[in-house]
């Protein structure tokens, strides 16, 4: 996907207002302005997919939308920076990313699109249950700083379980993975293929 070099510095700008810039909350003008910026960088994206056909030109709009998603996530934490707004910018990324992985897969055919469909749909659950133990951790660790030793506890556990989560989600997304992959058998192989990913995957 090509960019002029203006875009790229205005998608630049955008993507990478941090902390240093964004040190207090941002006026409404200047919120509005780099709202404004990130806009204009999406439809200037958009129109150079208008060159392209075909799956290659749904791949670059999908690809314009990302970088637009992830861009409007990362200005709001940048805005009013918190445990949520962090996890609603990991999960626009991991959203943004699958989309465009999903549409990359409609270069393939038959059970390979079906594999690159679940793997991507794979990266995507692992990514959301990354968020999400994230986001639990760090509310388990700011009420275990602030409260007595029985919530202490509690914390621990809340942490623990929201690791044990996370792992569960990406485990049941790869055994899916591993299942569309035994579609390319048939018969006693395509059975075997899938014994063995039960056992690998404990199901």
């Amino acid at each position: 996907m090509k960019y002029s070099k203006l875009n790229i510095a205005v998608l630049s700008v955008c993507l990478t207002m941090g902390a240093a810039v964004f040190a207090e909350t941002m006026t409404k003008a200047e919120f509005g302005l780099a709202k404004d910026k990130i806009s204009a960088s999406y439809k200037a994206n958009k129109a150079l997919c208008a060159s392209l056909s075909g799956n290659a030109k749904d791949i670059c709009t999908e690809e314009a939308k990302a970088n637009e998603k992830i861009a409007r996530a990362e200005l709001d934490e940048s805005n009013q920076p918190s445990t949520k707004a962090h996890f609603q910018t990991l999960t626009a990324k991991a959203e943004a990313n699958y989309a465009v992985a999903k549409e990359k897969c409609d270069d393939l055919a038959g059970n390979a699109k079906d594999v690159c469909v679940r793997e991507a749909k794979a990266v995507e659950v692992a990514a959301k249950a990354d968020a999400t133990a994230q986001r639990k951790i760090a509310e388990a660790n700011k009420t275990a700083a602030i409260k007595t030793n029985d919530v202490q506890m509690k914390a621990s556990t809340e942490k623990m379980e929201a690791r044990t989560a996370a792992t569960v989600d990406k485990l049941d997304a790869q055994y899916k993975v591993e299942k569309e992959k035994c579609d390319t058998f048939a018969g006693d192989a395509k059975d075997t293929c899938l014994q063995q990913a039960k056992v690998r995957f404990g199901k």
